[in-house]
């Protein structure tokens, strides 16, 4: 079964800023939670371009270790990109990273498309695990980032 994950947040960046951030793969570690063990294992790209494989560590339960291979397979510099994965833990996952220009900044949204292997028993380890595992990784990673890209609250001057 496909499944969807959306998540949007606003943060007080310019598009430039946002899309320096989010198209490096090297910050992705950064906003991930350290129990996922997610470590880039390839050396980290100038810049970012469609048909560009990038390699990862994750432990997806503790004392499993993987690799996960992600393709670039769309770049529309400063708007969107979209990442496939090509090996690692699901079946089908896509995932589009998209960035819009608001009034209080910029307007990020993440759509992930994706499903588990083994067909039922795939769904049901979704039902009963997967999906609030994937709700607690994009749970944190909206946290740190809302911390990570806090406006700076002027003191009042003495």
């Amino acid at each position: 079964m496909l499944h969807v994950l959306t998540r949007t947040q606003t943060l007080p960046l310019s598009l430039d800023h946002a899309w320096a951030f989010f198209s490096n793969p090297a910050n992705l570690c950064r906003i991930t939670p350290a129990w996922l063990g997610f470590c880039l294992t390839c050396p980290p790209p100038a810049t970012m371009y469609a048909g560009q494989i990038l390699t990862y560590s994750i432990r997806p339960l503790p004392g499993l270790h993987m690799r996960w291979v992600t393709e670039i397979t769309h770049v529309r510099k400063p708007r969107f990109f979209v990442d496939e994965q090509r090996m690692g833990p699901y079946r089908f996952w896509h995932h589009q990273h998209l960035f819009r220009e608001t009034l209080q900044g910029v307007e990020m949204s993440d759509i992930v498309h994706y499903s588990l292997p083994l067909g039922p028993l795939g769904d049901m380890v979704h039902a009963l695990w997967a999906r609030g595992r994937l709700n607690a990784i994009f749970d944190f990673r909206q946290k740190h980032l809302a911390d990570l890209f806090r406006p700076e609250i002027e003191s009042p001057e003495s």
